[in-house]
């Protein structure tokens, strides 16, 4: 049986090792076949009572969170939401049990109520980000801010100048840094298996008919409303790229642009919705009669009926809503592909580049070090020793917790932001909003430089 190796012993195995001791392949395949767990915070306590929080958009990510109460009665509790779309806010005050008075229409509504709560869950579109997070730390609220945190770096320095001048939590959604597959190659970084990390590679395919739907027809689509395709979908890669540089980054260039969702390339016989009798659409990769309607897939923005036949609900939106509209013909302005070159201290070098145009999901990623290397697809990792030629490897569908959505990291990212709250200590946070800040700034210097066509300094940030 082999012994428990700690990541203490870890460390003193491979603190040595830049100067050429071997990482000891019997601790990587103990590292590698323990399941990633996520273990109480060392600081975690039992709570004297359940944390209160008041919910700002119930839509999805709401509810993913708010899900969180269901499961763990005895550490968050709902008490308040408002959502203006008249479905989803019945559907929520009944999940939760919200009294009538704690219904609110918009998040504007729960701030003339005096504080009744301990924190606020903001999950409305990205461009109502910044309102209610300023007003909730005005009335001393602490929060849990869905990514990214504002449409403007000078609106995110105001939130965490906000925060911090009122002495408040601000937790970002930066799940990724929970999900056991990310963190268990955060794992393996920080116990030196691979040496000195000299690159990092990063590629998030977003896989064509999800660009479709959430940045051509959906939300996303367009930055004025939204944010730069950067921001809105990659700001979780850029997070991770800082996570394992473990260092800042100080420059980034970029280059993209918006290729193929263009009116230009509608092609002939199309028309505006795809319902209206346009002659391309049973050949067409983007039909929303076949995605939607024939496959019933990405429904999840469709607020259909819970049950009979969703059909009728489902033509009746693609004949009125966006996501009935040809792909071809709508007001999107996101680019479709991009790619980002960093530079960070210590001289590591990373690329993330973001690609609709694939067939699959599931990000790539390669890690170069001076002992060795790592490549991963969000399934499985693979370890290699330059030194003693030898394959470790590492599955996540066969040993990582699932216990909710990004392999758990949901649920993680919301017990240790719980227990933050409840202890008034952001330190037990991985994606406070000081550690995202440096993220966020990659991302809106990385579009100045595509937008202007030159390379861009990454301030350090205060």
């Amino acid at each position: 049986m082999k012994q428990h190796i700690d990541r203490r012993t870890w460390l003193q195995i491979v603190g040595a090792a830049g100067a050429g001791v071997l990482f000891e392949q019997t601790a990587l395949a103990e590292l590698l076949n323990r399941p990633v767990e996520f273990p109480p915070h060392p600081l975690s306590k039992p709570l004297d009572r359940p944390v209160t929080a008041i919910v700002a958009g119930a839509g999805n990510r709401g509810n993913v969170y708010s899900g969180y109460s269901l499961k763990f009665l005895d550490e968050l509790k709902i008490v308040g939401f408002a959502e203006p779309i008249k479905v989803r806010s019945e559907r929520f005050a009944a999940k939760y049990g919200i009294a009538a008075e704690n219904r609110f229409t918009t998040w504007e509504h729960i701030f003339e109520r005096p504080k009744f709560a301990d924190a606020v869950i903001i999950t409305t579109p990205d461009a109502l980000h910044y309102g209610p997070a300023m007003a909730a730390l005005r009335m001393g609220y602490d929060l849990l801010l869905e990514k990214p945190i504002a449409q403007t770096w000078e609106q995110c320095t105001d939130i965490l100048r906000a925060a911090r001048d009122g002495g408040r939590l601000v937790g970002i959604c930066h799940v990724l840094r929970y999900s056991p597959y990310f963190r268990k190659i955060k794992e393996i970084l920080d116990a030196g298996a691979l040496g000195r990390v000299i690159n990092i590679d990063l590629l998030e395919p977003v896989e064509h008919i999800h660009m479709s739907h959430s940045f051509v027809r959906g939300n996303w689509g367009n930055a004025a409303v939204s944010n730069p395709m950067l921001l809105s979908k990659s700001c979780h890669d850029l997070d991770l790229l800082r996570w394992y540089a473990d260092t800042r980054c100080v420059r980034v260039s970029s280059f993209g642009n918006l290729a193929w969702f263009r009116k230009e390339n509608a092609p002939k016989g199309s028309s505006a919705k795809c319902a209206d009798g346009c002659t391309v659409e049973a050949n067409c990769p983007y039909s929303a009669l076949k995605i939607y309607y024939r496959n019933r897939s990405w429904l999840h923005h469709f607020d259909l009926p819970t049950s009979g036949d969703q059909g009728p609900a489902i033509m009746e939106n693609l004949r009125t809503g966006p996501y009935g509209r040809c792909v071809y013909r709508c007001d999107n302005d996101v680019v479709d592909h991009q790619v980002v070159a960093l530079e960070f201290d210590r001289g590591i070098t990373a690329s993330f580049s973001m690609q609709a145009h694939t067939s699959y999901a599931g990000r790539r990623i390669r890690i170069m070090g001076s002992n060795g290397d790592l490549v991963g697809d969000e399934q499985s990792l693979s370890v290699i020793d330059f030194r003693t030629d030898s394959k470790t490897e590492w599955n996540a569908r066969d040993i990582a917790d699932s216990a909710s959505g990004h392999g758990g990291g949901d649920y993680g990212l919301v017990r240790d932001w719980v227990q933050a709250v409840s202890q008034h200590n952001p330190s037990m946070l991985a994606t406070d909003i000081g550690t995202a800040m440096e993220s966020h700034l990659i991302g809106f210097r990385a579009e100045e430089s595509r937008l202007r066509g030159e390379l861009r300094a990454v301030e350090a940030v205060g």
